[in-house]
């Protein structure tokens, strides 16, 4: 059957795409990294401002997306406006980093997170099945992993029907056990002075570092200058857990009414995590002493050394004892498997887009009987897969937060160019705050950026590097095309 007879249909409303924003952005990181936020800034109230800046961000940047969405519904989202604004080598470089290390890294990054959790009840899923040297392993956890990714790219190529109702499930199911978390958290913590006592010295900001060999920890004061970097060092942290908002925008030809609900889900979304990462932040705060020791008890772990980093699980641990460890790491599966249904379902459809521009394998194109990008998803199944293999996906984590940090500064900074552009084209949704809401977003990210380059010279630098290989790529690519 061709693939000219199938189209693809507007199926999705304004609850699923809200769900798919908020569903791909909550994963692992949220019960994790406040911990490497906890030895950066050793302040709870630098956390917290912490955290609201990336929410703030986040935000400002979803209002600013919703006006290139309402402009152009398609499949491709993000791609498709960096091409209307830029051309297409730079839409190209975007669609090559979302496939190389994007969206791929963190579908693979997720998929071993789950894994991970799930070995709580499986032990022998930490047993190696070989090792080679001292550098490479490969084990039964790795092995879910792959098969995680391979079930829910199987589903999703049975329709976007199939993808939504995982979403809903998974997404609701999350929202509510976080709920339970910050809810029983904050009764719980108020009752005890560790609330009072983390906020007694809440501006006092210090960085620790900890030297596994001599097992003894150097403690820095922070301010001025010093702090104001540490906080553009360790915001790539909350950046990452916030992260993944923009996918909606990936399957903007599926959801009805796009241009209205396209920017309403990404308000909406991206308000709803923001609410609750400062609140479980605020209920670790309420639960745990910011500061502690790499040995003993979870209460003198503390948040800045909590067990395995699992600063969600010590919380669990106060508020339910020792079966708060099965419960978070039932609650993690069911958020990691949620997280990453929503982003394999979005990711397809870019490389749809890019094939459609002769940018990609040109199988990537095609639909299948249930209007899916079928072979698109294949595609990404693989790649993610091999990065579950290559044991790197932490690496990639790192260059692509800084990667999709210089995407968004060029997407919002394409608003002022097409307005200058295509002054008469319509816009039935126009960017919150325009011009200084985006102007803000460009410039404190960008600062954020700089920080990151000074701070992170080597994973940022790769980052630069992953992005640069995409050039002759885009050339092979056009070449072969000519040819």
């Amino acid at each position: 059957m061709s693939e000219t007879k199938h189209e693809i249909k507007r199926s999705l409303g304004l609850i699923d795409a809200t769900s798919l924003v908020a569903g791909s952005m909550i994963g692992s990181g949220i019960f994790v990294v406040t911990v490497y936020m906890a030895r950066d800034l050793g302040s709870a109230a630098w956390i917290l401002v912490t955290w609201l800046l990336t929410g703030l961000l986040t935000m400002s940047a979803a209002l600013s997306y919703g006006e290139l969405a309402g402009m152009m519904p398609t499949a491709g989202g993000q791609y498709v406006y960096i091409q209307r604004a830029y051309g297409k080598l730079v839409s190209f470089l975007y669609g090559w980093t979302v496939f190389t290390v994007i969206q791929t890294g963190v579908i693979a990054a997720v998929a071993v997170t789950f894994s991970n959790y799930t070995a709580v009840f499986f032990p022998v899923l930490e047993h190696k099945i070989f090792t080679i040297g001292t550098g490479f392993s490969f084990s039964n956890s790795q092995v879910l992993a792959m098969f995680s990714i391979i079930l829910l790219t199987y589903i999703n190529t049975k329709g976007v029907k199939n993808g939504k109702v995982i979403q809903l499930v998974f997404t609701s199911a999350k929202l509510i056990a976080l709920f339970a978390l910050i809810t029983f958290g904050l009764y719980i913590g108020f009752h005890t002075n560790t609330f009072h006592a983390n906020f007694n010295t809440a501006w006092e900001a210090s960085q620790t570092v900890f030297d596994e060999t001599t097992h003894t920890a150097t403690v820095t004061k922070l301010s001025g200058i010093a702090l104001a970097g540490a906080i553009g060092a360790t915001i790539i942290n909350s950046l990452f857990s916030s992260d993944a908002w923009n996918n909606v925008t990936f399957i903007a030809a599926e959801i009805k009414d796009p241009k209205k609900n396209i920017p309403r889900s990404l308000f909406l979304g991206t308000l709803l995590v923001t609410v609750i990462y400062i609140l479980a932040n605020l209920a670790y705060l309420a639960l745990l002493p910011l500061h502690g020791t790499p040995n003993g008890s979870v209460v003198q772990h503390g948040i800045m050394f909590a067990s395995q980093n699992r600063v969600g699980a010590a919380a669990a641990n106060i508020i339910m004892g020792n079966i708060g460890v099965f419960v978070m790491a039932c609650l993690i599966m069911v958020s990691t498997f949620g997280c990453n249904s929503g982003l394999i379902l979005s990711g397809g459809r870019l490389f749809y887009a890019m094939a459609k521009d002769a940018l990609f394998f040109k199988q990537a194109g095609e639909l299948n009987g249930k209007q899916v990008p079928e072979k698109a998803l294949w595609f990404q199944c693989i790649w993610a897969c091999l990065l579950c293999v290559s044991g790197r996906y932490g690496d990639l984590l790192t260059y692509a937060t800084f990667a999709s940090l210089l995407f968004y500064i060029l997407t919002i900074y394409g608003i002022f160019i097409l307005r200058k552009k295509e002054p008469h084209t319509e816009r039935p949704y126009k960017a919150f705050g325009y011009p200084i809401l985006p102007i803000l977003y460009i410039a404190i990210t960008s600062m954020i950026c700089i920080t990151l380059l000074i701070y992170q010279t080597t994973s940022t630098g790769l980052g630069l590097v992953i992005v640069g290989i995409g050039i002759p790529v885009y050339y092979l690519f056009l070449n072969k095309n000519q040819k």
